[in-house]
């Protein structure tokens, strides 16, 4: 099967979408663990971010990206399974304004859900307000604010300090994540946490949440 991932993982960082679709379709028939093709997934979409770095790929491919990735989480989900019992609670998230790179937007929504979590997932090139009516709306545990784009970094500040002008800060766990979050990152735009892994993101998440 390995054969089929580097195939896959090719595929997807070449933004071949009917060979991508047609290999996820084959290796979900094949009863391959699910989050093997996800690891494939990351694996690819490194790539795909080194390319956009190195100025071969431009915000249209990553939209493209995004565009092939919900397709293939679509047959992904109902063979991920869910954990059963009582709903570990909301997460509400999004890619921040300025920004509309979804691409590891949609592997953690796919991998929380998986968990038992509420997902509400606003989508890309979302404003500050957005995030603090999701917050108001859903009242969620933790609030996962995602960018690709170095200029993310500054929105993802500016929501923060709404969220906290809104007088909700207090009330909702922050994550920031994508390539270009760190350590001081998070210190800078007064995040709780941050990851630049979908899975990492995901086992922070339950720990803010309190479920890990």
């Amino acid at each position: 099967m390995r054969m089929a991932g580097e195939e896959f993982v090719k595929a997807l960082a070449d933004l071949d979408e009917a060979r991508v679709l047609e290999l996820t379709r084959k290796r979900v028939d094949a009863k391959e663990d699910p989050f093997t093709i996800l690891d494939d997934v990351r694996k690819a979409t490194d790539i795909i971010g080194k390319r956009f770095e190195e100025g071969r790929y431009f915000v249209s491919d990553l939209i493209m990206a995004g565009e092939i990735l919900k397709q293939v989480m679509d047959l992904l989900r109902p063979v991920m399974g869910k954990k059963k019992g009582v709903s570990k609670g909301k997460v509400v998230v999004g890619t921040v304004e300025g920004d509309v790179h979804d691409i590891g937007l949609s592997i953690v929504t796919a991998l929380l859900e998986a968990e038992g979590f509420e997902v509400v997932n606003l989508g890309v090139d979302q404003p500050p307000k957005a995030f603090v009516e999701a917050i108001r709306n859903h009242k969620p545990k933790v609030v996962g604010l995602s960018g690709l784009l170095t200029e993310a970094i500054e929105s993802m500040k500016k929501t923060i300090e709404e969220i906290k002008a809104a007088g909700l800060r207090d009330k909702v766990k922050v994550i920031i994540g994508g390539g270009r979050t760190s350590e001081e990152v998070k210190e800078y735009t007064g995040a709780d946490e941050w990851a630049d892994d979908a899975a990492v993101g995901v086992r922070k998440i339950k720990e803010l949440a309190g479920v890990a």
